[in-house]
């Protein structure tokens, strides 16, 4: 009797890999759920924003719990969607992708619960600040406002509790090299070890500034901290911390949506060689968040401005070999014409439409980005909603909607269930689709009309009456996306609970056009572009770290909630 396949895959075989990566899966299961429901709380404090704005205050029925009100609820908005849903996701997300395209699990399963168990207790140990208005700092947390030490030592800990999984993917790799020495490393996984090569280099401006400036000062061990040099060694971190979110994105976007459309990858050499460019200029562009900040050389804000220029280059390549590679779908299954094909490609397959409507909206917030690196125009939208708009359009869509398309065949492979309702997982991409449409033009449209960003716009929407018929367009985009997240967590929590018993396979890893033979063997060599990024981060930093510190001032920190 032949063997029962599903989607070409034998359920024997299929049945036999979970086996062989059973505590992987385990590991990308938790990492998930604790990211799904911190997006879940962060979430609903974003509703509460938007319904703020038009003089609708939740916060008050909830004040002897949320003591902060408003500001608290955009501190937890911001930290559970921005730091918390996005780092605990990619961790699982890059173990799962890493493990799997190796085809070996874990080098070492005991520092895989360790990542788990350090980034888990990070997270507690910042909550119980956060939750007791002893954190609202924002997600940025800028001195000299001045937050719990638990809060600061806690997120540290989540920081460095990634830093763990790159040890892991290390050494997995050398194992699979030694297994493998004549062949090219697998797209897949070189682009999870380039993403958290990257993530690791970044984060020691955040961990710098942590360990030696804030944790001491709210320790009271030193009696002030410099704001400049805090704000230069985060925004070392903060920028790249976009590409952080964007790589897991991009990641599935060239591995796994030509395949579910039906295509090839346009260019596995290509892919490789815009993701190395992530890696060398991500980094050193971190001033450019700092336009309006005084101390920092006019020089080095034009030359982090010049290379954040730069770093749209592989976002370009990106945008070129993921529509060549949709295109290369569509045509497969019939498409024709210059445009016609789009209509062709699988929009009735909730993971596909999800993320194609994900890259659709980040197209405009990439056109955005360059605005905001331009030094004149970035002063007209500076601190305004206009960020907020553009936020929204990259971590709030191209993220958030890419990871929600992820988890449509994702979670069902994981659980061994299928998923509970395509049909309503259709009508909840679409949803997010319209409402953040909506939401993002009109807070870019606000900002071009001066209205702040971080403000509780409900206590001083009377003093400007031009924003008036704007607001409610707000909330209205803000509810429908309630909506959708509404039917995104009842659709996956069915499916885990109630969704049909079967195998579901993973989704293949999408072959290429041109395929890594293709590109030169020096691609896979990281140490040429690990010794580029370093040089240029040496130059970028160096002389205004130096200046910084040398001329360090120290302020007492202040508590204004």
């Amino acid at each position: 009797m032949a063997t029962a396949r599903v989607s070409g895959v034998s359920v024997a075989a299929e049945r036999a890999e979970v086996g062989v990566f059973a505590t992987e899966y385990r590991l990308t299961g938790l990492n998930l759920l604790i990211a799904f429901i911190a997006l879940a709380i962060g979430g609903l404090f974003g509703v509460m924003q938007a319904l703020q704005y038009n003089g609708i205050d939740l916060y008050k029925p909830i004040s002897p719990i949320l003591r902060g009100g408003y500001y608290q609820g955009l501190a937890l908005h911001g930290v559970l969607n921005v730091l918390v849903f996005t780092t605990f996701f990619i961790i699982g997300w890059l173990t799962f992708v890493t493990s799997r395209s190796l085809g070996i699990p874990l080098a070492s399963r005991t520092l895989g619960w360790t990542t788990f168990g350090v980034m888990t207790g990070g997270l507690l140990i910042a909550a119980l600040p956060l939750l007791l208005n002893n954190a609202t700092v924002l997600f940025t947390f800028y001195p000299p406002l001045k937050a719990d030490p638990l809060f600061y030592i806690g997120l540290t800990l989540v920081v460095v509790g990634t830093w763990l999984l790159l040890i892991n993917q290390v050494m997995m790799l050398r194992q699979w090299r030694a297994a493998n020495p004549a062949a090219r490393i697998p797209l897949p996984a070189f682009m999870a070890i380039v993403t958290m090569t990257m993530w690791v280099i970044c984060t020691f401006g955040v961990a710098t500034e942590m360990l030696f400036l804030l944790i001491p000062w709210s320790l009271g061990l030193v009696q002030g901290t410099d704001p400049v040099l805090a704000r230069t060694l985060f925004w070392f971190t903060g920028h790249p911390i976009v590409y952080f979110w964007l790589l897991p994105a991009y990641i599935s976007w060239y591995n796994f949506v030509p395949q579910q459309a039906g295509g090839r990858l346009f260019s596995d050499p290509m892919a490789r060689v815009s993701f190395i460019l992530f890696l060398i200029l991500s980094t050193p562009i971190g001033m450019h968040h700092q336009y309006t900040d005084p101390g920092i050389s006019e020089i080095w804000k034009l030359v982090h401005a010049i290379f954040t220029f730069g770093v749209f280059f592989p976002s370009l390549l990106t945008f070129f070999n993921v529509v060549a590679s949709l295109e290369n779908g569509g045509r497969a299954r019939g498409g024709k014409g210059w445009l016609v094909w789009v209509f062709n490609l699988p929009w009735r397959e909730p993971s596909f439409t999800t993320q194609a409507l994900a890259m659709i909206l980040f197209a405009f917030g990439g056109a955005g980005g360059l605005i905001n690196a331009s030094y004149n125009i970035n002063l007209v939208v500076h601190n305004t909603s206009w960020i907020s708009g553009h936020f929204h359009l990259t971590v709030g869509t191209a993220v958030t909607l890419s990871f929600m398309g992820i988890t449509y065949w994702l979670v069902p492979h994981l659980t061994g269930r299928r998923l509970w309702s395509p049909t309503m997982a259709l009508v909840q991409a679409w949803t997010w689709f319209v409402g953040m449409g909506i939401f993002s033009h009109w807070m870019h449209t606000l900002g071009l009309l001066s209205m702040p960003r971080r403000t509780a716009i409900g206590a001083m929407r009377e003093l400007h009456p031009e924003w008036e018929p704007l607001l409610p367009i707000i909330a209205v985009g803000a509810l429908i996306m309630f909506v959708s997240a509404i039917l995104y967590y009842l659709n996956i929590v069915l499916t885990i609970t109630a969704g049909k018993k079967d195998t579901v396979p993973m989704v293949p890893f999408a072959r290429a056009v041109s395929g890594p033979e293709d590109g030169p063997r020096w691609l896979d060599n990281f140490k040429p572009w690990l010794a580029i990024a370093f040089a240029l981060i040496v130059v970028n930093y160096t002389p205004t770290l130096i200046r910084l510190v040398s001329e360090m001032q120290f302020i007492p920190g202040i508590r204004s909630w």
